[in-house]
């Protein structure tokens, strides 16, 4: 194997790894570097989640069992590690008087009632556009393409704005080249034409927004990103990318 592969290969367990809690061989540690490969991670996730809606479809469950059942999956899968930034993010970015007390709460690993309705909300917004969705014979392909989607906007963000603070899970992974953002960027659209076709487009552009949007906030309220930022843009722009594709 070239050196180049095996750097790729480490990249993509690196992200495997970091976004997931599905086992990978022991190697390097890539952090940002991989960041390119964040789509193939969603992707991933996606047909997990895709397998695990289908089996209960087969099994006559009604499609909103089957959709509960993808994002039961997608949350077991990561651990609820987006979700938790979520609500982190809600409970933070709408509480507090000042930048250091806005990212204590953040760092607060109790959920607050911004936190919680955030959750509520943004979730059913997923059921309720997934079981819609995978109604329709290409469903679960929109599926894979919706989660490989909404995970390129954390690349962007990461490479766009500094962190907001000095440690934390978004500091230890480094910020993403440019080329590596535009990178993930490339990756997510051309996974997303292959399994979409050209709804990705508008698919792409709810879920920009939806993490713009996070992205702005964090801007204006704490100054720069955290990995709870993150996690929050990936579940608003899964919203996005699932309203537009459903």
């Amino acid at each position: 194997m070239s050196a180049t592969a095996l750097r790729l290969c480490y990249e993509f367990l690196s992200a495997v790894a970091l976004l997931s809690r599905i086992p990978v061989p022991a190697h390097p540690f890539q952090g940002a570097q991989g960041a390119w490969a964040w789509p193939l991670v969603g992707a991933l996730l996606g047909g997990l989640a895709a397998l695990a809606g289908a089996a209960l479809s087969v099994l006559g469950a009604p499609a909103g069992v089957a959709a509960a059942g993808v994002l039961a999956t997608l949350a077991l899968a990561t651990g609820g590690l987006h979700e938790d930034g979520l609500a982190d993010t809600a409970d933070g970015l709408v509480g507090g008087d000042s930048v250091a007390t806005r990212l204590a709460i953040m760092k607060d690993s109790r959920i607050g009632a911004h936190g919680a309705l955030a959750l509520v909300l943004v979730v059913l917004a997923q059921w309720s556009a997934l079981q819609g969705m995978l109604q329709a014979p290409q469903g679960w392909a929109l599926l894979i393409a919706a989660c490989a989607l909404s995970r390129a906007p954390m690349a962007v963000i990461m490479a766009a704005m500094a962190p907001a603070r000095r440690g934390g899970l978004s500091v230890a992974a480094g910020r993403p080249a440019p080329a590596i953002a535009a990178a993930a960027v490339a990756l997510a659209l051309a996974l997303g034409l292959i399994l979409a076709g050209g709804q990705i487009l508008w698919a792409a552009l709810a879920a920009g927004l939806a993490a713009g949007a996070v992205a702005l906030a964090a801007r204006a309220r704490i100054g720069g990103q955290t990995g709870d930022i993150l996690g929050a843009s990936q579940q608003l722009a899964l919203v996005g990318a699932l309203a537009a594709l459903a």
